[in-house]
């Protein structure tokens, strides 16, 4: 009569369950990988739109984390822009983490978006971040008669929104007339440069005497036809071309306007007998 071997004990069944416990977590990621799948056009069209609205909009710091153009240091190329897409000086140009400082006019953006919805909808006013603020286009033909620097009184309930949001703010504001290339030659404006600082100036008294803006945080510039955002060339890119902008001066632009307060320099340390000591002992 043979006798029964003793069965071996398995010292590797716990190989079963870690197969199925690698099954079940494969399973898993296979399922959260279908699944988003499943909107991954969608959220690349979402994606490919905000991008998008960001570099149209000029909101470099963003847009250049998303991808957008680059130049050969890797920063998007309109971070090196200022009005209209000119080159600003080196000695301004955005360092690492400075264009965040863009996201403290977010919500100033947002607010202007919600008041001005049918206005932007209509095409007269135009609202984008640059790394020098919060730029709001208005358009000459909603707000001036052609070749004129008095507002329309139409334009007032715009311009009280506009008012309402920037009298909560503490930002200085800038106050930018432009015109086509066409010349002019009236009575009152000998040229467009004229005709432009008469519109920025215009807007400026309109802001302080009907809506109470101070006058210490606003300045004008005339630019004419010097910063073109379209054409000249058509009716339509003249049409553009001719408007105002007001900007929100952001941290960052407000270190390149004039006027701001220097840092003092260290007073010299008159000279005491103590010192005139120590001079003739050195000597």
């Amino acid at each position: 009569m043979r006798k029964k071997h003793a069965a071996h004990e398995n010292h590797e069944r716990w190989l079963v369950s870690y197969a199925d416990f690698i099954t079940l977590l494969f399973a898993f990621f296979v399922v959260m990988f279908a699944s988003s799948q499943a909107d991954k056009g969608r959220a690349k069209a979402v994606s490919e739109a905000v991008q998008k609205a960001f570099e149209n909009g000029r909101m470099p710091a963003i847009a250049a984390i998303l991808g957008g153009t680059v130049d050969d240091k890797g920063k998007g190329n309109d971070m090196m822009h200022g009005p209209g897409g000119r080159k600003v000086p080196e000695q301004v140009q955005v360092k690492a983490g400075e264009t965040l400082k863009l996201v403290e006019l977010l919500p100033s953006m947002q607010v202007l978006s919600a008041e001005l919805q049918e206005e932007i909808r209509k095409g007269k006013v135009e609202l984008h971040l640059e790394p020098r603020g919060l730029v709001v286009t208005l358009r000459e033909a909603a707000f001036f008669n052609s070749g004129d620097d008095a507002v329309q009184r139409s334009a007032y309930p715009t311009i009280a929104k506009l008012a309402g949001v920037i009298n909560k703010l503490p930002n200085a504001i800038r106050f930018e007339g432009h015109t086509d290339s066409v010349p002019i030659s009236t009575a009152r404006f000998r040229s467009n440069w004229e005709l432009s600082a008469a519109r920025g100036i215009a807007m400026l008294e309109l802001f302080n005497t009907k809506y109470g803006v101070d006058r210490q945080r606003m300045a004008i510039v005339g630019y004419a036809d010097t910063v073109a955002l379209d054409s000249n060339k058509t009716e339509e890119g003249r049409a553009r071309n001719r408007r105002v902008d007001i900007v929100i001066v952001s941290d960052m632009g407000m270190r390149v306007e004039p006027g701001q307060p220097a840092k003092p320099s260290p007073a010299p340390v008159p000279a005491g007998p103590e010192t005139k000591d120590k001079r003739k002992e050195k000597a």
